[in-house]
């Protein structure tokens, strides 16, 4: 759609031609200085009536409203621009990635990890990711990639049922309208997601190839039903996995749980072990992650040992013992309990702690090598050489040996008699897969009525879709709450017509997430999960953002069942996700805290624990000031404070909410401040002060393209670029910028990126032309962090439709070579050091800096110059006068020495008065 006819605005220019750069760099030419400090041209200054977000419910507030939403009106028109372009983009579905897909063209696709839809909507830590992930896909949707970026809800899970048990209302009504406010909220901060892909693992028509994925699994051995000890939540009524588990409460909620016997759905994740932590090492993911999952899956190469009971006499009895263990070779120093775990004390720590607490006998059959045995009261856990280990009824002796030769001495040993062999043992065990709870995907499984026999439904049947219930609450009998529904779970078995009973269990929040990303390739497929063509073109995502919480359960999860899917064909690529990156935690604003006696008076945070008791007292901010890397009492300097940020929490009352920092100051600040807080991967700190300088930034920006706001405070709609060809110190700082911003994006440097803008702009304001070829370029650089103002200026600019697809500029190496050179310093025809000039530097400058030089300065201070030797980019030689200068006055000598010496060492407006006095003494003297 054009513009002009879309937004109703005057007629725009025509489109004109853009020069990024001139092939040959223009001479250097003398540019004048410019002062565009006018009353809108530089940063607005901070005012003490800053607002500030409340902690207890994230409203804002302004102690002079009036003052600042003029200040913030004439900065630039944000609250006009956003919606506007917001609007353009939806009605004109810009970000639609086609259907069909376009080989010729490179694919990126770049994905967030899905959120939960819950009722308290965003906060401003869920914007962090997603603000990094929409700079990726807007960056290579104009570097002429297809870009794939959708969005979706992870909606199914036991947060929405217990939300729904809560307040009476059904989870599916909840989720609907908890989906809405999170969609309006992203859909407000300009992200560029394909809403045409939208998803949500609670609608049929996606659940359905979720249950299809589990009778893959069923067919291949890898689903299956077992009474296993459980983790039983009675207050939630429902099995968690060991993963929902924290010291003996469930991770939400913090009810407490017991084990129990129940017959569950398991998933033989165990099958794929080695793989899943094979595949690791080719991955572009964290390595704290990858070990994380290393540890998680938990591979060890040892022994299983059978060894036989005995009773009081020493009697064998027809008991045998079974263990495990990675230390064969201390196999003469084990004891034992029923617990069936091999304990040698001499060699562990905690065995020791535990034989030393209950006076078991301590064998050490173990020395460091070299060393004589002694009883040092710990235990050692190294290798070294065995002792005391020999059995002449067994038939084996191992003392002497190395730790390593007598473990495989073991191991061979038990494989010949019988009594153990080699073994490779994993932590990882299989996943518990059943939830006794409704809001979930039916498992698709029906039971014959009297023999119990499991029988998949046929997948025409599919998707088996939840039933209406009324009331979702748990039994608290175990039978979960689909039990309740009596007509659904009364079947027959289409093969045999006989009588059956649908499982009421549900499958886990985790089952959805575990291959969304590859319905986003195809997500209206009504016969198969994703077209093979579709597949082989997307696969595998190539950058996936995310938290860190999710590294071992998701990760993992998804791993596994897409190591399934690629072993029946469904998928063409080993691993999901090529490179996982996750960003880092925004904690609430700093709390400052003083430390005070209970007499009143204040003590120091850093002896507080020498002052007895101590009371704390929060201090606001305003009576804080920084003290080297301290932050101390402004009235009292002398008084350290305790300065903290916690994670945004409701309880704690520091959440800020997006939606009040859109209103106060757009979403282009938001986003432009999550980026430039500090690096994306480490956690950081929300202040007010600093989306306060983005949005000063975003403002200085527009008002150089666009001008100074008129007297009714509004905006010309064109801008005050030139066609002008550009000097070569513009075209050298665009290309720096470009070079800087697109290295720092690709790297997820985001803050840096930012920081070079900044820069171009302080620099642009001493201009005194702005080139539509310097202007338009920077536009599109600044685009994929602030994109609605990029977009107003594109089309003030005068072009007719949107940047999104424009050609991302490219850096011309022309511009990029180092401006300074080094240049070698003379005295009296010796090589004496060199000083760093800027190219095309004045004879002036250059014998002023090497007077400035710590090591040049020695051979120039007090002397007189004869003349100097100036050959620009090569040489500076500094010839002196000879030295006897005696029959001079000592006036005229003091009047010499001293004018020299400030034409070395001082600047040049101070030199200026003494030297044309020194330059006629010198003429005399010659």
């Amino acid at each position: 759609m054009e513009m002009q006819a879309y937004m109703q605005l005057p007629q725009i220019l025509p489109s004109t031609p853009r020069r990024f750069h001139s092939l040959t760099p223009p001479p250097k030419p003398t540019i004048p200085f410019l002062n565009r400090n006018c009353k809108h041209g530089g940063f607005l200054s901070s005012s003490s009536t800053t607002r500030r977000w409340l902690n207890k419910n994230s409203r804002i507030r302004s102690s002079a409203v009036g003052e600042q939403e003029q200040k913030k009106k004439r900065a630039y028109p944000f609250h006009e621009i956003e919606p506007k372009w917001q609007r353009y983009w939806e009605e004109n579905r810009t970000f639609r990635t086609p259907d069909e897909i376009d080989t010729s063209k490179p694919k990126y696709y770049v994905l967030d990890m899905f959120p939960y839809p819950s009722g308290a909507g965003l906060h401003v830590g869920h914007p962090l990711g997603y603000t990094a992930t929409d700079i990726l896909a807007r960056l290579k949707r104009m570097q002429g990639y297809n870009v794939l970026h959708p969005m979706g809800w992870d909606a199914f899970g036991l947060p929405a049922e217990q939300y729904a048990i809560q307040t009476g209302t059904h989870p599916k009504l909840t989720t609907l309208r908890n989906i809405d406010r999170f969609r309006t909220q992203l859909k407000s901060l300009g992200f560029s997601y394909d809403w045409d892909r939208e998803i949500s693992t609670t609608e049929p028509d996606f659940y359905k190839w979720t249950q299809w994925i589990f009778l893959q699994l069923v067919k291949r051995g890898l689903a299956y039903q077992a009474e296993v000890p459980v983790n039983w939540c009675p207050a939630l009524g429902t099995v968690l996995a060991n993963e929902e588990v924290v010291d003996g409460v469930s991770e939400r909620g913090g009810h407490p749980v017991i084990r129990k016997p129940m017959r569950q759905w398991m998933l033989k994740i165990t099958a794929y072990a080695d793989r899943l932590l094979e595949d690791l090492d080719d991955l572009d993911w964290p390595e704290s992650i990858k070990e994380m999952q290393r540890n998680w899956i938990g591979k060890s190469e040892g022994t299983e040992i059978e060894f036989c009971g005995l009773d009081d006499e020493g009697k064998e009895r027809d008991i045998k013992i079974t263990v495990y263990t990675t230390r064969p070779d201390t196999i003469f120093g084990a004891t034992y309990g029923t617990g069936a775990i091999m304990a040698v004390p001499a060699h562990d720590t905690r065995d020791y702690e535990f034989a030393a607490k209950y006076d078991i006998p301590i064998r050490r059959v173990v020395k460091p090598d070299g060393e004589d045995c002694n009883d040092s009261g710990k235990a050692y856990a190294g290798d070294g050489i065995i002792m005391n280990s020999s059995s002449s009824l067994i038939g084996l002796d191992i003392n002497g040996l190395t730790s390593k030769v007598a473990a495989s001495k073991v191991i061979e040993w038990a494989e010949k008699s019988g009594n153990g062999k080699k073994k490779v043992n994993y932590k990882l065990r299989d996943w518990l897969f059943a939830r006794q709870r409704y809001w979930g995907e039916p498992i698709p499984v029906i039971f014959l009525e009297g023999t119990g026999e499991s029988i998949p439904i046929p997948e025409s049947d599919l998707p088996l879709t939840l039933p209406e219930l009324d009331d979702f609450t748990p039994t608290g009998t175990g039978e979960p709450p689909l039990s309740k529904a009596v007509s659904w779970v009364r079947t027959t078995d289409p093969s045999s017509g006989k009588p059956a009973r649908r499982e009421t269990s549900t499958m886990p929040q985790w089952a959805g997430s575990c291959w969304y990303y590859l319905r986003y390739m195809d997500p209206k497929n009504s016969t198969e999960l994703v077209d093979k063509a579709k597949e082989m073109y997307w696969s595998p995502v190539d950058v996936y953002v995310g938290g860190a919480e999710h590294a071992v359960l998701h990760l993992l999860y998804s791993r596994f069942w897409h190591k399934v899917l690629y072993d029946i064909g469904v998928v063409s690529t080993k691993e999901p996700f090529k490179c996982v990156i996750n960003q880092g935690i925004i904690l609430g604003e700093v709390q400052y805290t003083a430390c005070k006696r209970p007499d009143g008076t204040y003590v120091s945070a850093d002896s507080a624990d020498e002052s007895g008791e101590i009371l704390h007292e929060i201090i606001p901010e305003e009576k804080v000031i920084k003290s080297g890397d301290s932050f101390v009492l402004k009235d009292h300097p002398n008084i350290r404070l305790i300065a903290r940020a916690h994670k945004m929490s409701k309880s704690r009352g520091n959440v800020v909410n997006p939606d009040d920092v859109v209103s106060e100051y757009g979403a282009d600040s938001l986003r432009l401040y999550e980026m430039f807080m500090g690096p994306f991967r480490d956690s950081k700190t929300w202040s007010t002060s600093g989306i306060e300088g983005v949005y000063r930034f975003l403002g200085r920006t527009w008002r150089l393209i666009v001008g100074s706001p008129l007297p009714n405070d509004s905006f010309r709609d064109e801008t005050v670029v030139t066609d002008e060809e550009p000097a070569f110190e513009q075209l050298r700082a665009l290309h720096r910028c470009i070079a800087k911003v697109t290295e720092e994006i690709e790297g997820t440097r985001f803050n840096t990126g930012i920081s070079a803008m900044m820069e171009f702009i302080n620099a642009a304001y001493k201009w005194d032309k702005l080139p539509r070829s310097i202007i338009e370029p920077f536009v599109l650089l600044l685009s994929p962090y602030a994109p609605h103002m990029s977009e107003e200026l594109w089309f003030r600019l005068g072009h007719a439709k949107t940047l999104a697809y424009e050609h991302f500029p490219e850096a011309d190496p022309v511009y990029l070579k180092d401006s300074t050179i080094i240049l070698p310093v003379q005295i009296n025809g010796k090589m004496r050091g060199t000083i760093q000039v800027e190219e095309g530097c004045s004879e002036e400058d250059a014998f002023q800096l090497a007077s400035q030089d710590e090591k040049l300065s020695k051979f120039l201070e007090g002397k007189s110059i004869k003349k100097r030797i100036y050959v620009p980019g090569k040489i500076l030689n500094v010839i002196l006068s000879p030295q006897n200068i005696k029959a001079a006055s000592a006036l005229e000598m003091s009047i010499f020495g001293r004018g020299t010496y400030a034409l070395m060492s001082k600047s040049k407006a101070q030199a200026g008065d003494l030297a044309p006095l020194a330059s006629c003494f010198t003429e005399v003297k010659c």
